[in-house]
């Protein structure tokens, strides 16, 4: 099973005192322990990087990439997701709907992911498996 990850989780993972840090931790334990396949766009780690950086520090953010990213499948958004992307963006014309957002919709239909680990009402809304 392929599983997409979000910001919202990996910055629920990397930062303990985020509200939703407990069942971050909880679901990626178990996946790890699993035949799960824990995929992620270079989109999400760019944005997770200036999120973790920003609000944590340069330490948080070295071992965010030195420990955390190697555990994920690098899916490289190419110019069709993210005109895709745009497209969706523009037509739910949602202030809070981003482009990262939108890209990893596109995404999980390309590539035929399970379900999103993330923590953002966006997903379910669009009627995606939103985990944990």
């Amino acid at each position: 099973m392929r599983i997409l990850v979000d910001t919202s989780a990996i910055y629920a993972l990397m930062d303990a005192n985020d509200r939703n840090h407990e069942p971050a931790k909880k679901a990626w334990k178990e996946w790890l322990d699993q035949p799960v396949q824990l995929a992620a766009s270079n989109y999400v780690l760019l944005e997770s990087l200036a999120l973790i950086q920003h609000r944590l520090g340069l330490q948080a953010a070295r071992e965010f990439q030195e420990e955390f990213t190697p555990v994920l499948q690098v899916h490289w958004v190419n110019a069709e997701v993210h005109m895709a992307a745009f497209r969706m963006v523009m037509a739910v014309g949602q202030r809070d709907f981003t482009l990262v957002d939108a890209s990893n919709v596109e995404l999980m239909h390309q590539l035929d992911a399970r379900a999103i680990f993330a923590f953002d009402h966006h997903y379910p809304e669009r009627g995606l498996d939103q985990r944990p």
